[in-house]
């Protein structure tokens, strides 16, 4: 039994969250047509209710802004229902030896496409981005003096991550709408952005949305115009098929996108093990497997097979390499050589092919490599051994070592509907992280103006990044737009729409009314299955281009012939897949312009090839269908950008933006600028976006 009482574990996993009242009722309408749309004004409208979009929000009204939160369900995205055994937020201190932000800047940004005053100004704030939540009561770990509890983690060699359980993301979520509420946000709660409006110069003036808490007309559709539109809704999770985030994230990537917004590093992903989408999706990070569970596949027949033995030479090196899929959770194809750990990624993605499914069982330890010693906790790697020994984590059973480091773990699966300590439990690689998105400067604006992008769908991360640091930089992010907001203002709409906005509005009644195209389920089973099979961990080159192709034909008659829905009610499934059919073109576009360019494998992909150099290790498996290509160094220092230009795509490479010389920061110097409110003005944009650009050649 776990020394932890119950009703802390309750607190920490059955995180319940505020109650929200809707917003006040359109008082405005619009008639065009012979239909009547609901208007609503704002200064500043936060396009998504999760952590970053929460952080914006409260920000935003903090600093005295006419704000208002349009979310699709205020608590349905993946920052309230997803996560993983230890979600993670990073700070400037480590290993009770200090740190400094340049160091973390360059944690954050080492697997390169990341731009160095981006990583630089994550670092130097996460410190008010941590300090700010624990003033709200996030119940972040410290020791009895005062100093952050923190631990390693993914692509962090010093150890500057801490979290409060699993459900950290749940909670920040919680402790900011608390605050919002408290500040008095307005919160339109089934309110989906679908269509985003631009006046006669190109500049965002708000959005179209599918609001089903108004009945004026039988799409749902209204108006929300808005001096500033921040877009905050997460990332794509609908685009695979194999894939850890909750149903119904959909996001605004594919909205940006066609609106004309650059778009960048759209080939960086995370892909890690997790538990399937039939049953509860998370991430199996952390503890989950640092306690070495058995792991196992099962036929259809119910046969069961070890077949991590037919990949490892010994019990030892088996049984330590699940253990780090812990701290080196995501895939990454150098770890795929030498018996590193994504060979566990490699086997279990060998293993599903085969059509079997694969569990990880805490109730028993790994069996052995055939012919090989008995799994023994006396037997293990140096590292895997000292860090059990440290958490006292010594016992007979997987399921035994993860009460005493974890007890939270197993509480958050039985809340789910699944004992742990019952039965195994099914999972697979997925889908779990986008780290590209709407290219961004500095202060977080995208290349149209009046609209800002921050969290997932801001694509501000690089090839790779520390495990939590995506929490981290949605606050910053949601800090970054209030700060420039603040400085600049937020003024609310007051003319009447122009005739662009209105010309806006008419395409996305049109489009929300449907048409004679496919319907939306036959495009997800197509769009899931080709970016699951084509645009996947294991990546193989030959079948980018013909995946591109077929991308393409299915965006173009979706674009020509509309989106067939069943009703009125379904409206926003028409934007839905007409969004995510362009983000899957420009996503495979990317892929295949990095290959053709001679890209390499890196972060989360493995660019499988016959003329690849490096080849995965596995005792017995032929692994030569895996050969894959190596990473070229000179493309960590460049990142593709995609954009819309109806009526096709537009892709060039661009030079990672700079930093300046931190030397040349003087206190009397920069005061005034400070004073002077220049530290936010637009120049510093355009000296940071305005660098080389080279055409990248077109696919074929």
């Amino acid at each position: 039994m776990s020394s932890v009482p119950q009703h802390i574990l309750d607190a920490l996993t059955r995180v319940d969250m505020p109650g929200m009242t809707p917003a006040a009722a359109a008082s405005e309408f619009l008639d065009l047509d012979g239909l009547r749309v609901p208007v609503f004004r704002c200064g500043a409208l936060v396009v998504g209710s999760g952590a970053a979009g929460l952080r914006a929000a409260v920000e935003l009204k903090r600093g005295g802004l006419d704000v208002l939160v349009a979310t699709m369900s205020p608590y349905g995205g993946t920052s309230a229902c997803s996560g993983s055994d230890k979600q993670t937020l990073h700070t400037a201190g480590t290993s009770r030896k200090g740190d400094d932000f340049e160091e973390l800047a360059k944690a954050l940004g080492a697997g390169g496409g990341m731009d160095a005053d981006q990583a630089y100004i994550e670092a130097v704030g996460s410190i008010n981005a941590m300090a700010g939540l624990q003033y709200l009561g996030l119940p972040l770990p410290t020791d009895r003096f005062g100093a952050a509890l923190r631990y390693q983690t993914d692509h962090d060699d010093v150890g500057r991550a801490t979290s409060c359980g699993p459900r950290t993301s749940r909670l920040m979520v919680k402790v900011l709408a608390e605050e919002a509420l408290r500040l008095g946000v307005p919160f339109r709660r089934r309110c989906e952005a679908v269509h985003l409006l631009k006046d006669v110069t190109g500049a965002v003036t708000g959005v179209v949305a599918v609001d089903r808490d108004h009945g004026a007309n039988p799409w749902g559709l209204c108006v929300i115009l808005a001096g500033r539109t921040v877009l905050a809704t997460g990332g794509p999770g609908e685009l695979f098929r194999d894939s850890v985030y909750p149903r119904h994230c959909y996001g605004s990537l594919g909205m940006a996108l066609e609106a004309g917004a650059e778009t960048c590093n759209l080939t960086e992903c995370q892909f890690g093990i997790g538990t399937r989408r039939e049953e509860f999706p998370w991430n199996l990070s952390g503890t989950y497997v640092q306690v070495i569970p058995r792991v196992f596949s099962r036929d259809a027949q119910g046969v069961e097979r070890e077949f991590l033995g037919d990949w490892f030479r010994t019990t030892r090196e088996l049984a330590s390499n699940i253990f780090r899929k812990g701290y080196q959770w995501p895939f990454h194809a150098s770890r795929m050589l030498d018996y590193q750990s994504s060979v566990v990624d490699l086997a279990i993605f060998h293993e599903t092919r085969q059509g079997r499914t694969v569990y990880l069982d805490f109730l028993r330890n790994p069996a052995p490599v055939p012919g090989g010693a008995p799994f023994s906790l006396d037997d293990l790697d140096p590292d895997v051994r000292t860090y059990l020994e440290r958490n006292h984590a010594l016992q007979e059973r997987p399921i035994d070592r993860l009460v005493r480091m974890n007890p939270l773990a197993i509480e958050l699966y039985r809340m789910h509907g699944t004992d742990i300590a019952q039965a195994p439990l099914p999972f697979n690689v997925n889908h779990q992280h986008l780290n590209g998105g709407v290219a961004v400067d500095a202060w977080m604006r995208a290349s149209l103006p009046n609209l800002y992008a921050v969290g997932e769908v801001a694509g501000t991360h690089g090839v790779t990044r520390p495990g939590g640091a995506a929490l981290n930089a949605g606050q910053v992010g949601g800090l970054r737009v209030a700060t420039h907001c603040r400085a600049h203002g937020a003024p609310v709409p007051t003319q009447v729409p122009d005739a662009a906005v209105e010309a806006g509005i008419r395409t996305a009644v049109t489009l929300a009314r449907g048409g004679r195209g496919p319907a939306t389920a036959a495009l997800r089973d197509e769009i899931q299955t080709r970016m699951s099979d084509h645009a996947g961990f294991i990546c193989p080159v030959d079948g980018i281009a013909p995946a591109l192709a077929a991308a393409r034909t299915l965006r173009q008659r979706v674009f020509t012939d509309g989106v067939a829905i069943t009703s009125p009610e379904r409206s926003a499934e028409a934007f839905r897949w007409r969004h995510l059919a362009l983000l899957s073109e420009a996503m495979l576009l990317a892929l295949d312009t990095y290959v053709a360019r001679g890209g390499g494998s890196r972060g989360a992909r493995a660019y499988c090839a016959g003329d690849g150099t490096r080849q995965p290790t596995a005792r017995t498996v032929d692994t030569a269908a895996w050969r894959f290509r190596e990473e070229r160094p000179e493309h960590r220092e460049e990142k593709l950008v995609v954009t819309w230009v109806s009526p096709s795509l537009g892709i060039q490479t661009r030079h990672l933006r700079q930093r300046e010389d931190l030397d040349t920061i003087f206190f009397e110097k920069d005061w005034a600028h400070f004073l002077g409110g220049t530290v936010y003005a637009d120049e510093f944009r355009h000296h940071a976006v305005a660098l080389p650009s080279v055409p990248s050649p077109s696919p074929g």
